[in-house]
């Protein structure tokens, strides 16, 4: 089975104005099928990196080391045809539906421009035909979402049709980005039912940016957790989320508020780690979770863990379990190949 989406040891870093970098993206390797219609979430904390491994996954980044594929091509020596392929094939869900419009057209040109531009409709009537079923599929009504400005419809309503523009340009996978981060969370369950539909109905992957843990685990097959840059524990979201094993996935998943008032959440700056850990003034050049880490170890701070496979459909970079096989480039793609 081929790769229709990869990473091959991908960083990428940003000057910072005035000197100095940032390493947004710390040597990640990741890989999709072809046919395998999963939805895999990219969580972490803000600023670990999700957002600027999407756009390097759809080519509006270019790595700094690394290469990215897609169908077994290079981004970086697409031609221009190439590119307008990609960009229709694999379609974002952004995460702020206010922003994503032009206030001065109409709901309508943000679907229309889709059709016209990728040319997908042969007349005015098949158009209208894929625009009424797009919106039916996402649960808005075309007489009463067309026609309008974006400021006479909700939140909710316009990350929908943001949706149904993905949808529309049938995409071979979907990327959204933090999509029901800023809607109510009354309409965050009509929108994920709509992005596991697209993966469901129609086979096309979904990969998932997210904070939110709990939204990942109830939608999501696998899951990969970003740490500044890195990423530290991937495999089946059901066994990643019941049975973490990196220190910080642990740390991450009890900072999920607790509905029992009596069980306090753990401080995820590190409040239940070593003192001498957190106010040590240690730079590290290994693990970038070594300052916050309560199992730290001396070679933490100088070596950066390689990815060990711990199990069927997970792997985790770690040193406490250095035992285990490591694991390679050739086989990411099974740790990813868990399906529910």
């Amino acid at each position: 089975m081929t790769n229709i989406l990869e990473m091959d040891k991908v960083s990428k870093i940003f000057k910072r104005r005035g000197g100095g970098q940032v390493v947004a993206v710390d040597n990640v390797t990741f890989t999709l099928r072809e046919g395998h219609s999963t939805m895999v979430a990219i969580a972490g904390e803000s600023g670990s990196g999700k957002s600027t491994l999407a756009l390097l996954l759809m080519g509006q980044h270019e790595p700094t080391s690394g290469s990215v594929r897609y169908m077994g091509k290079d981004l970086s020596e697409m031609t221009r045809e190439d590119r307008a392929q990609l960009r229709r094939e694999i379609q974002p869900i952004y995460q702020d539906p206010y922003s994503a419009y032009n206030p001065f057209y109409k709901v309508d040109h943000v679907l229309n421009m889709a059709i016209s531009h990728y040319n997908l409709a042969n007349s005015e009537a098949e158009a209208e035909e894929l625009i009424t079923e797009s919106l039916e599929l996402v649960g808005l009504r075309p007489e009463e979402t067309l026609g309008r400005y974006p400021f006479g419809l909700s939140g909710g309503q316009r990350q929908r049709l943001m949706v149904t523009r993905a949808m529309i340009c049938k995409p071979k996978i979907i990327m959204a980005d933090e999509p029901v981060s800023m809607v109510d969370a009354s309409l965050r369950a009509t929108i994920l039912s709509s992005l596991q539909a697209l993966n469901k109905q129609f086979g096309i992957p979904v990969i998932y940016i997210t904070h939110d843990l709990a939204t990942a685990y109830q939608i999501c097959d696998n899951i990969m957790i970003m740490y500044s840059g890195c990423v530290v524990e991937a495999g089946s979201v059901e066994k990643v989320i019941r049975d973490p094993q990196h220190p910080y996935t642990q740390l991450l998943i009890s900072s999920i508020p607790l509905p029992d008032t009596s069980q306090r959440w753990v401080d995820l700056a590190g409040a239940d780690t070593d003192p001498a850990i957190l106010v040590s003034d240690r730079r590290t050049t290994g693990c970038r979770f070594a300052p916050r880490c309560p199992y730290a170890m001396d070679k933490c701070w100088s070596t950066a863990p390689q990815p060990r496979v711990t199990g069927e459909y997970r792997a985790v970079a770690c040193f406490r379990y250095e035992d285990s096989p490591p694991l390679e480039s050739a086989d990411v793609a099974d740790v990813f190949d868990y399906s529910a």
